[in-house]
């Protein structure tokens, strides 16, 4: 049993970390697509960036975050700890974060984003501080 606890464990930091990758990037490549031209090259290919990073990492690593936490905390016996309950609670605000991010992307491909660069600099962040909180939970388990 102590062999699975550690194997969930490892897939869910692997699959969190992959998630995390594309929570950040997203965002980024968005300031730079709202400084692209409508119809350009540059836009098109931003669009493909856009959705594959999406559809091809950030949604199966959320998917598989989800899973591997979800197995992780049952072995644990901790799915009424309030540091894991604090934890959940922040976990959810990033797949909505996630979500919408995903909500961004279908604008993008039909070229209506409404969205200024400042405000995807400022969503950016977002993660970071959902991050920090979610680590400070799981070191310190107050």
């Amino acid at each position: 049993m102590a062999d699975l606890y550690l194997w969930m464990k490892t897939l869910h930091i692997v699959s969190v970390i992959a998630w995390m990758a594309g929570l950040f990037y997203l965002p980024r490549l968005f300031v730079y697509h709202t400084g692209a031209e409508v119809g350009s090259e540059m836009s098109e290919t931003f669009k493909v960036m856009e959705r594959r990073l999406l559809k091809a990492i950030m949604g199966p690593a959320m998917h598989a975050s989800w899973v591997f936490g979800s197995i992780t905390v049952y072995l644990l016996h901790a799915y009424l700890d309030l540091w894991f309950l604090l934890k959940l609670s922040l976990v959810l605000l990033m797949t909505v974060f996630h979500v919408r991010l995903s909500w961004h992307v279908r604008r993008f491909a039909e070229d209506n984003n409404k969205h200024s660069e400042r405000y995807f600099r400022i969503i950016n962040e977002v993660p970071t501080v959902l991050m920090i909180g979610i680590v400070i939970l799981v070191i310190f388990k107050p």
